[in-house]
């Protein structure tokens, strides 16, 4: 009977957009691993191309294209509700694989400053090129590619740039699924980070400090779930943590709950492949049956003719030995020696060359 402890999450504080979880029963690895795969793993909807048509800003068109791309936009169900451009059928975007936006502003007013902010942001309807994602586009929201708070009164919007009369500003951009290993953009989390041993227990900071260890290092609100070190606990140097405080804050293109459930099945399918890849397939035994093996003999193939006179052999093969006294008929085989030799026949492999190439290519002759 195993003595492991099974895996346990105990649920802190859950929002709108930040989670925080007591992961308890794994190593350092596991933790950090779905730390590491919630921020860079999991799929989301960025800006990732921008047109500028017109612009007459303060802003060259490559701040406002940096910005843009920075807007987060809602990305809820993107990995089943959007496919990778890489693997779509069109040539140039489409619907199943795109979500376009167009931003186009304009100031008429006389000494006022006007904000362009993400508000202004509006998802264009693409036209129907194809009938064979109707699936894929019922499991979006409403609001799917639109930009993070936008239909919420209570957030306050991203600024872009300002303008003041006179001025305009008109673009199309084109949002694409992707993953923040490609780049930061496409990261559904402001910051995830976990902490753990916040008495010190494994005194991992004994030796970090200049004057006092207690002032220097505070204890965190987390001190408050374990019991304090006492001042004569003997250390035990084998112990490693196995309880880890998960704090997730997302910035509103994914749920939380989403972030955290879609990242523990993405390590799950790598660990699965990485299973699958180190599984040793079983090898074919091509001479079990009498076939030519290496280092055995093996039939000639169409067009060489079979060695007659060779000393000691019935046929060329492969690493076998090969008599290089003169043959007295038949044609050059495999390794024999060419007519200026004083072998006779055609030239062979290895041998003389002759007027006809033969090039042997995937176990025919051509």
């Amino acid at each position: 009977m195993s003595t492991e402890k099974e895996p346990i999450v105990h649920i802190q504080e859950h929002s709108k957009d930040r989670v925080k979880f007591i992961l308890e029963n794994v190593d350092l690895a596991l933790a950090n691993s779905v730390r590491r795969v919630m921020m860079a793993d999991i799929p989301t909807v960025a800006i990732d191309m921008v047109e500028i048509e017109s612009n007459t800003t303060v802003l060259p068109d490559e701040f406002i294209a940096h910005r843009l791309g920075q807007i987060p936009l809602v990305s809820a169900n993107c990995d089943e509700g959007l496919r990778y451009t890489r693997d779509c059928n069109c040539m140039n975007g489409c619907k199943f694989c795109t979500v376009i936006l167009s931003l186009q502003v304009s100031c008429s007013e006389e000494g006022k400053t006007m904000m362009v902010t993400s508000n202004q942001l509006e998802v264009i309807p693409q036209q129907d090129l194809y009938d064979d994602g109707a699936e894929e586009m019922s499991k979006r929201p409403e609001n799917f590619g639109q930009p993070v708070g936008k239909d919420d009164a209570a957030a306050e919007p991203i600024l872009i740039c300002k303008m003041r009369k006179g001025m305009e500003l008109k673009a199309r951009c084109i949002a694409k699924k992707g993953i923040a290993k490609e780049h930061a953009k496409w990261s559904p989390c402001s910051a995830v980070g976990f902490e753990y041993d916040p008495h010190n227990r494994l005194r991992h900071t004994t030796y970090w400090f200049e004057d006092d260890v207690k002032s220097e290092w505070p204890l965190s609100e987390n001190a408050q779930l374990e019991e304090p070190v006492k001042e004569d606990e003997e250390f035990d140097y084998n112990a490693k943590p196995n309880k880890f405080y998960m704090d997730v804050e997302t910035d509103g293109s994914l749920g939380p709950q989403e972030v955290v459930l879609k990242g523990l099945q993405e390590l799950q399918t790598k660990l699965a492949n990485l299973i699958l890849g180190l599984k040793a397939e079983p090898e074919a035994d091509t001479t079990a049956h009498g076939e030519a093996g290496f280092g055995q003999a093996e039939a000639a193939p169409p067009g060489w003719a079979v060695p007659a006179g060779a000393a000691g052999a019935t046929g060329g093969g492969w690493g076998q030995n090969q008599a290089l006294t003169n043959g007295t008929g038949g044609g050059g085989a495999w390794g024999s020696t060419s007519p200026r030799a004083g072998g006779s026949g055609g030239g062979a492999w290895g041998g003389a060359a002759s007027h006809t190439r033969y090039w042997w290519r995937m176990g025919c002759w051509c």
